[in-house]
């Protein structure tokens, strides 16, 4: 698929010089910093050396207070306390995160994963009877709740209190909860607006602790393994403070995890518990690819209370066994999503005007609910344009949205909101339910939204390229130095070069399924050759080993080997035509 290389716009030169001095870096560091908006030595500094104590106070939260005050007066009372929370990893591990802090001090309550197949996202009336029949009088509910303006009536009948913790979009009302947690609400003033669902639990326990126990905020540390997880596998923005709950939380993930997420890493390949050993420091992306769905696969193949039970383990034990029958849930999810994959991309390749459309829309009844947002993920990928998969579920037609770059596929939605029972999300990923007879005009509306808004560039991938630079400007100190700049995510991608008249030294091989691998040199200078992998482009090998010159764009990685370690380039995009750059 052909791709648009876009270079960002280098920043202010004075700016530039000034940390290039004061830091004693070279420009192409300095540059990549003023593009994030470091312009200080001592931004820089918080940047490069993340503290639990840069984070804001938790009160700057609108009803943080309230909630506070309702959780104390549960406690002095006696009352019984249910942490309800989604299926999803972030949901999972925000009840994991606030239950474990609540049983340390306290015994009178329990947690509840609505199931998604009887119940659905979020809130539940089932849920809800739940409660009133055990007998609790508070729900703390997390990563869902914003919306749920309907249910929390129903609770507030039963003389339920509901707390809400919610990183979604809001509605145009506001539940009548006793407190709302929700920093995208319009009238909350909090300063960073992009934490997970289970970021907000983190908040709400940071205000606790605050309040009840005057301890250090380092005391709150050993949480931020669950935090990191569910930031990396909600691809939330990774700026302000999930930065410095990623960075901390990745520390933990690497010296001391918890026995479940330790059992995960076992299952993965990524520790030996025999020896404690890790065969590699996890990332960001060992978060999303290898542990994220693992937590998930419960929820989409049986129950995401599997998924709180193993997070919250004690036992190494009884984790591990535990471990093992989520991964065989993984395995069977992952074969599950494969085939529904291919089912959807024939019944789009088989009709001429969906395959020609500015979005996708596939319907199947028969499709497995808990696999059709990687569906819409992989479809997406596949056709890059705003996608939904739809199943039916009981009485409604059930859809997982994606979208792409600068598309806004929760506004798109909601902009046929009239033909919707339920919907929520965010930008780039929603989910819907819709009557079946309003399913037609919903998909009409929707395919007309999104042709009448979205332009001819935000349906060609995009290349991000931080800077042009030269290959004799790569060595040891600028990747030590690049390296600080993770974690890497939305809003602190890893950085991409771009690099020109550039050609093989002859040796350019296709290994693995499709994978170009090959050395670069400067054509005119020739000097050291660097390694390249460039992953799914082996139909270039004849052109590369032609002798004509290419541009690539990359991103510069530590290559682990038989003990050795090497600079390579991981190569984006490879392109012949010294293509104009935006």
């Amino acid at each position: 698929m052909e791709k648009r290389w876009v270079v960002k716009k280098r920043g202010d030169k004075e700016l530039v010089e000034h940390l290039k001095r004061v830091l004693g870096i070279d420009e192409v560091i300095a540059n990549l910093l003023v593009q994030r908006d470091i312009n200080s030595f001592n931004e820089a500094r918080s940047f490069f050396r993340p503290q639990i104590d840069h984070l804001h106070d938790p009160f700057l939260m609108k009803d943080m207070d309230r909630a506070v005050e309702r959780i104390t007066q549960a406690l002095k009372n006696n009352e019984k306390i249910l942490v309800y929370g989604d299926y999803d990893v972030d949901g999972t591990s925000a009840v994991a995160l606030v239950y474990s802090f609540l049983r340390e001090r306290y015994e009178r309550l329990d947690y509840y994963i609505p199931d998604r197949y009887s119940e659905g996202y979020g809130i539940s009336e089932i849920g809800i009877d739940y409660a009133y029949e055990h007998g609790f009088s508070l729900i703390i509910s997390l990563d869902c709740g914003i919306k749920a303006v309907d249910k929390v009536n129903y609770a507030n009948e039963r003389n339920i209190d509901f707390i809400i913790c919610d990183h979604h979009r809001p509605g145009e009302e506001i539940p009548q909860a006793y407190a709302v947690l929700d920093p995208k609400r319009t009238d909350c003033n909090y300063p960073y607006k992009e934490l997970s669902g289970c970021g907000i639990g983190f908040k709400l326990i940071q205000g606790l602790m605050q309040s009840w126990e005057k301890e250090s905020k380092k005391s709150l540390i050993k949480y931020l393994d669950l935090v990191t997880i569910s930031i990396a596998a909600d691809i939330v923005p990774i700026t302000g403070e999930n930065r410095i709950l990623a960075h901390l939380g990745l520390n933990l993930l690497n010296s001391e995890p918890r026995p479940g997420i330790l059992a995960i890493m076992e299952v993965c390949g990524i520790i030996n518990t025999d020896t404690m050993v890790f065969t590699r420091e996890m990332n960001i992306n060992d978060l999303v690819f290898y542990i994220g769905p693992r937590i998930n696969a419960a929820g989409r193949m049986e129950s995401g209370r599997e998924s709180v039970a193993l997070l919250i383990s004690g036992n190494f034990e009884i984790a591990s066994m535990m471990a093992t029958q989520i991964n065989q849930y993984n395995t069977s999810r992952r074969n599950l999503d494969m085939q529904t994959t291919q089912e959807a991309l024939d019944m789009i390749n088989e009709n001429e005007e969906l395959k020609n459309s500015k979005s996708t829309i596939v319907y199947n009844p028969d499709w497995h609910k808990g696999v059709i947002g990687i569906v819409a993920s992989r479809l997406t990928d596949y056709y890059y344009r705003p996608t939904i998969v739809f199943t039916r579920s009981n009485d409604t037609i059930t859809g997982s949205a994606r979208s792409v770059k600068d598309f806004d596929v929760y506004d798109a939605i909601d902009a046929c909101s009239e033909y919707i029972e339920h919907f929520g999300g965010h930008k780039y990923a929603a989910g819907l339910s819709i009557i079946p007879d309003k399913f037609d005009s919903f998909c009409k509306c929707f395919g007309k939204v999104v042709s009448e808004n979205i332009t001819e560039s935000m349906l060609i991938p995009e290349v991000e390229i931080d800077l042009t630079i030269n290959l004799n400007q790569i060595n040891s100190k600028f990747m030590r130095i690049l390296k600080q700049f993770a974690p890497f995510g939305p809003g602190n991608m890893s950085p991409i070069f771009q690099t020109s008249g550039l050609i093989d030294t002859g040796n350019a091989r296709v290994v693995g399924k499709n994978h170009l691998k090959f050395e670069v040199v400067h054509r005119e200078t020739r000097g050291f050759p660097f390694s390249a992998i460039a992953f799914q482009q082996g139909q270039h090998i004849n052109k590369i080993l032609s002798g004509e010159p290419f541009s690539i764009c990359y991103h510069v990685e530590e290559n682990f080997w038989n003990g050795n370690v090497n600079l390579q380039l991981n190569v984006k995009d490879i392109s012949f035509d010294n293509k104009s750059l935006g």
